[in-house]
């Protein structure tokens, strides 16, 4: 029996028990990546009874040359990076000031992570509410009660005042998932580290440079990576909050079902993971060179 389970005699074995799982996982991943790229060089109208037609590149270059995508990719590129550093730096200190006991620390920490256990569909209807053009209690505290503002402003109906307070949200929203990974990692580093470096006349910023930020930098690595595949490819949040700020996901939703272009609409989406592999691999060979010095 132990003979059967050693050598190369495991491969065999090894391939039979992840069969199903590649199959699941060909079936759910690879078949659509591989039917939306098929897609991407086609004209495919909704109507079923008009045949596509291929046209090669035709969509790739109406995307180069089309404005609104380059403004969308922008707008992308601005709202991931804010978000991105926002929802880090927020994470990190609210683990760093966790990272002790204190009376009521297990309530106030499930407090902290509601935000991100909370379907979006709620909080969004609850930001809508607060920020409401009519009722909203910010313009309530803002106009009538202490008189910030002459008139009450539209939050949701001007691009600025929606792409501030869409990537406020996210921050707002994701931020938790930072700070669990890294409350995760800051207990588990030696508390005499931090004796010795403050006994060595180091500062609070000397110390945290020093002993703490080596120690969080693969778990911050990881962080980032996956915020910022998951902030390019958002859509639901910050369609379901306003119509005036077009990231790609929305940019791409419009153009598949607002003007049934779905041929440039699966190119988008190529685009958008070419755009995000391409990231992958660039975070991936930073935290190696760093691994190594």
């Amino acid at each position: 029996m132990n003979k059967f389970f050693s050598g190369r005699s495991d491969m065999p074995f090894a391939m039979l028990l992840l069969a199903p799982s590649l199959l699941l996982l060909g079936g759910l991943v690879a078949w659509p990546m591989i039917s939306n790229i098929e897609i991407s060089f086609m004209r495919l109208p909704l109507n079923p009874q008009i045949e596509s037609t291929f046209v090669g590149l035709s969509n790739y270059i109406r995307i180069l040359t089309d404005p609104g995508f380059w403004h969308s990719l922008w707008m992308t590129v601005w709202y991931t990076a804010l978000v991105v550093a926002g929802s880090t730096v927020l994470g990190l200190g609210v683990a760093m000031f966790f990272n002790r006991e204190f009376r009521l620390r297990k309530t106030a920490r499930s407090l902290v992570i509601l935000s991100y256990v909370t379907p979006s569909i709620s909080l969004v209807f609850a930001w809508k509410y607060m920020f409401n053009n009519g009722y909203g209690i910010v313009n309530y505290l803002g106009v009538d009660l202490l008189h910030l503002f002459e008139q009450a402003p539209l939050w949701f109906d001007n691009p600025g005042s929606s792409f501030a307070l869409v990537v406020l949200f996210a921050i707002w929203r994701y931020f938790p998932y930072a700070f669990i990974s890294f409350l995760a990692i800051l207990q588990t580093i030696d508390k005499s580290l931090y004796e010795a470096a403050e006994m060595d006349g180091a500062n609070a910023w000397q110390r945290f440079r020093i002993v703490t930020l080596p120690a969080i930098m693969p778990v911050l690595a990881t962080v980032v990576t996956l915020r910022t595949i998951w902030m390019f490819y958002m859509f639901a949040d910050v369609y379901l909050l306003t119509t005036k700020v077009d990231i790609l996901g929305v940019y791409l939703y419009k153009t598949a079902f607002a003007f049934n272009d779905l041929g440039k609409a699966a190119a988008i989406s190529v685009v958008l993971f070419v755009i995000i592999f391409a990231v992958i691999l660039l975070t991936r060979k930073r935290v190696n060179l760093n691994g190594n010095k």
